[in-house]
C-alpha cells in the first residue's frame, strides 16, 4: 500500500518558495486572521484567546525543523479554515440569538481507540431515519439552510480538498476514506485535540493539551449543532470521535443527556494501524517521520485516553455508556446490531436491516491495514503494560 505518491515530492520542491511564512510565523498568522475575518464578516477581536490558541498552535508546528513546505501550506489552510468557520458561527450566533435556544437532546457520541470499528459503528447509526450524523462539509463549513447556491458551493470545496488529499496520500483510501456528503469525527470541527499531532509530533502542544481545558470546546461543538439545526429538521445527533475519551467529563456537562458508546478491540492489535495511520498522514506534512517516535507518542496518547476515559465513567451515570465489543461489529452484525439499537434507545426498522447490509457490503475500513507493532518500535508486550488490564476486560467482553 503506498502511503505517499510520487506528487508529494514534486510538490514540496515547488512549493518551496511558498513556505517563506515559515520564517515569520506571527505575520503569516495576522494576514490568515484577516482574511477570516473579510470572508466571514466575524470578528476575532471578540474571540481573543480562542485566537491566541490557534496563534499557539501554529507556533507548535512551525517550530518543528522537519515540516515541508507541503506540510507548512496544509497547516495554513487547515488552520484558516478552522478560524473562517469559528468566526462563521459566532457571528450567526450574534445575528440570530434564538440559535442559542435550540435543545440537542438525547445526543449519541461514538467513542473507542481509534481503528475499532468506530466509523463502521457511525456509518450504520447515523443512516437510521430519526439520526442525523453531521456531514464532512458541514463540519468544514457550519452554515444556517437556506441558501442552496452556498450548500452547492461548500460540497464542491471540501471534494476539491478531499479529492487532493487523497490523490497525494493514496493510503487512506484504505485507512479512512472521505467524502464531503458522509458523516465524519467531530475532529473537523474541534480546534484542538490529537488530530494535529498526528500531522506533526510536537511535544509542547502535547504538553499543552494536557493542561487545558477542553470544555469550551465541547460548547463550541454545542453551538455548531445548534446552527446546523435550527431552522431544519430536528433529529438526534450521532457524533464520532476517538478524542472523546479524553474529555467525558466535559462532553456530560455539556451533553448532559448523551449516550455514550463505547467501542473496544484488543489495543495490541489496535495500535500498529493506528501508527501506519499517523505515518501515512506526517508524509504529507514532514520531511522524514520518526517512525519509534510515532510509536512512543501514540502508545501514550491512546493508554492515556483509556485511562482518562475509564476514570470519567465511574463519576458518571453508568446508563450513559453502551459498550460494544469489536466482534459486534466485525464477526456478528445481524445478531448484536439490533441489540445494540435497544440499548440506545432506538427502533430498529427493517429500513435499517437493509442499511447494514449496504454498509457492510462496503470495502472493509482497515481490513488491509495491519501493521507490525516493530515497525514503530513497540513491542506487544509494552502495549499490554501501557494499557494495564485494559487488554484482559477486552478480552472477556469477546464473549458478551
Amino acid at each position: 500500500m503506498r502511503r505517499k505518491s510520487i506528487t508529494t515530492s514534486v510538490l514540496n520542491v515547488l512549493l518551496k518558495p511558498t513556505a517563506v511564512g515559515q520564517r515569520n510565523p506571527d505575520r503569516a498568522f495576522d494576514r490568515m486572521v484577516a482574511a477570516a475575518e473579510k470572508a466571514t464578516g466575524g470578528d476575532a477581536a471578540s474571540d481573543a484567546e480562542f485566537v491566541d490558541q490557534f496563534r499557539f498552535l501554529m507556533h507548535c508546528f512551525v517550530g518543528h525543523e522537519g515540516l515541508s513546505p507541503m506540510g507548512w501550506q496544509s497547516v495554513v489552510g487547515d488552520l484558516s479554515n478552522r478560524l473562517e468557520n469559528r468566526l462563521r458561527i459566532r457571528r450567526l450566533i450574534a445575528e440570530n440569538p434564538a440559535i442559542a435556544d435550540e435543545p440537542i437532546e438525547r445526543p449519541l457520541f461514538i467513542v473507542g481507540l481509534p481503528r475499532t470499528a468506530t466509523t463502521l459503528c457511525h456509518n450504520i447509526i447515523a443512516k437510521s431515519a430519526g439520526h442525523r450524523g453531521p456531514k464532512l462539509w458541514e463540519w468544514m463549513f457550519t452554515d444556517l439552510a437556506g441558501d442552496p447556491a452556498a450548500e452547492r458551493r461548500y460540497v464542491r470545496t471540501a471534494n476539491q480538498r478531499v479529492g487532493a488529499f487523497m490523490r497525494l496520500s493514496p493510503a487512506f483510501k484504505v485507512i479512512h476514506p472521505l467524502a464531503a456528503e458522509k458523516p465524519d469525527e467531530c475532529n473537523y470541527l474541534l480546534p484542538h485535540g490529537s488530530m494535529h499531532l498526528a500531522r506533526v509530533l510536537m511535544r509542547d502542544y502535547h504538553d499543552w493539551l494536557g493542561e487545558r481545558d477542553a470544555l469550551p470546546d465541547y460548547e463550541y461543538l454545542r453551538q455548531a449543532l445548534q446552527v446546523l439545526q435550527y431552522g431544519r429538521e430536528r433529529k438526534r445527533w450521532i457524533l464520532k470521535s476517538p478524542m472523546h475519551l479524553d474529555h467525558i467529563p466535559e462532553l456530560l456537562k455539556v451533553f448532559p443527556g448523551a449516550t455514550v458508546v463505547w467501542t473496544h478491540r484488543d489495543p495490541v492489535t489496535v495500535l500498529g494501524s493506528l501508527c501506519s495511520m499517523v505515518e501515512a498522514t506526517q508524509l504529507l506534512h514532514v520531511r522524514r517521520p520518526d517512525l519509534h517516535a510515532i510509536g512512543r507518542m501514540w502508545l501514550s496518547i491512546q493508554a492515556g485516553a483509556i485511562d482518562r476515559g475509564r476514570a470519567a465513567r465511574v463519576a458518571a451515570p453508568r446508563e450513559s455508556f453502551v459498550d460494544v465489543p469489536y466482534t459486534w461489529l466485525n464477526a456478528e452484525p445481524h445478531d448484536k446490531i439490533p441489540r445494540l439499537y435497544e440499548l440506545i434507545g432506538a427502533e430498529w426498522t427493517d429500513e435499517d436491516a437493509e442499511n447494514l447490509d449496504g454498509v457492510l457490503a462496503r470495502p472493509g475500513i482497515g481490513r488491509q491495514h495491519e501493521y507490525e507493532l516493530s515497525r514503530y518500535g513497540l513491542t506487544p508486550g509494552q502495549v499490554e503494560d501501557a494499557f494495564g488490564d485494559y487488554t484482559k476486560m477486552v478480552q472477556a467482553m469477546r464473549f458478551k
